[in-house]
């Protein structure tokens, strides 16, 4: 059975040809303006990491990684998840400076994905990682840096308008900011993912903050590896989307582990074995710099800003056979 929603009398604001200029011109202009809020460079990333190392995001803990042998090296090879970790690693090796920071095309395979209207196995977003000082690590920090990425996903929604006239969707620049336990204090009966639903409808930018510890009821709002993100100074940052009448998250980011709070969040989540991989190490050993950072979709910023109604319109991936059947019987064009 296909979870893909249709909405009804949806029609492509763009031809063909005109989406995909659209997705390039998109891409290249927010990553300009956000590149210059953040004072950002550019870096090349791998697609993959060897199993050994680390490096890879293991997201909510159970979505299996794409493995392979490589004979010629001796050992085996995972495609990321995301690249939270490698960030950090390259934030020392390329001797970034606190106030400097760095961003790149992530592309990974999620094979265990659930596919519908905003969720493919593949994914691509720009990740991005920043230098801190330990002054830094708030939650005003990390609304600061919030308001700035906002900003460039709106201006950049402005500039797409002027060249397509017939684009017409509205993002606000204000942004609505609420802790995750706060989210469930208003909402006590709903499910985490109704929770924002309800919350961004009413304020269509919306940030919900502190995401991965157990709340008051005694479960997390949403999954959360423990070993990047501080579950304190953490968020998730959505747009109303009113194609597909849903909260669409478009960024999780937020500042990264210390030491001590690594330590924590391992315990927490009885992965104290992570202690001995050569990333965690150097982290526990304060090796590694204080970084803020985090990912932002690619494709599901172009579907926003494009009125689309499914991310395969903006992005080439594998659907279902009734995915497939349902999006050309409604006009949609998956690519």
């Amino acid at each position: 059975m296909s979870n893909t929603y249709i909405p009804e009398n949806y029609k492509p604001l763009l031809d063909e040809y005109d989406t995909q200029r659209a997705i390039a011109y998109i891409k290249h202009t927010f990553q300009d303006e956000f590149a210059s809020a953040l004072h950002l460079k550019r870096v090349s990333a791998p697609l993959f990491v060897t199993e050994d190392s680390g490096l890879n995001d293991n997201l909510n803990g159970y979505e299996r990684p794409v493995s392979f042998d490589v004979p010629a090296v001796g050992t085996d090879a995972q495609v990321v998840h995301s690249l939270a970790k490698w960030k950090r690693l390259a934030l020392k090796r390329y001797n970034f400076t606190v106030g400097g920071g760095l961003y790149t095309d992530m592309n990974a395979i999620r094979r265990d994905e659930d596919l519908d209207n905003i969720h493919s196995i593949y994914v691509d977003q720009w990740d991005w990682e920043k230098i801190i000082t330990p002054e830094c690590r708030t939650l005003d920090y990390l609304k600061l840096i919030v308001r700035a990425i906002v900003n460039a996903i709106c201006s950049t929604n402005e500039r797409l308008q002027v060249r397509y006239p017939q684009l017409h969707t509205k993002l606000s620049r204000e942004v609505a900011f609420i802790t995750s336990q706060e989210l469930e204090d208003l909402y006590p009966e709903l499910t985490g993912s109704q929770r924002e639903k309800a919350f961004v409808r009413e304020h269509p930018t919306a940030c919900i903050m502190q995401i991965g510890g157990k709340l008051r009821s005694g479960k997390p709002h949403d999954g959360r590896a423990p070993d990047y993100d501080d579950w304190n100074l953490n968020c998730d940052i959505f747009f109303w989307d009113p194609v597909l009448d849903r909260a669409l998250e478009i960024s999780s980011m937020g500042i990264r582990v210390d030491a001590e709070s690594l330590a924590h969040q391992l315990r927490e989540s009885g992965c104290e074995d992570r202690r001995e991989l050569p990333f965690h190490k150097m982290l526990l050993n304060h090796e590694l710099p204080l970084t803020i950072g985090g990912g932002i979709g690619q494709s599901r910023l172009c579907m926003l800003m494009m009125g689309c109604a499914h991310i395969g319109e903006v992005q080439a991936s594998v659907w279902d056979r009734q995915t497939v059947e349902a999006c050309e019987a409604a006009g949609i064009r998956l690519l």
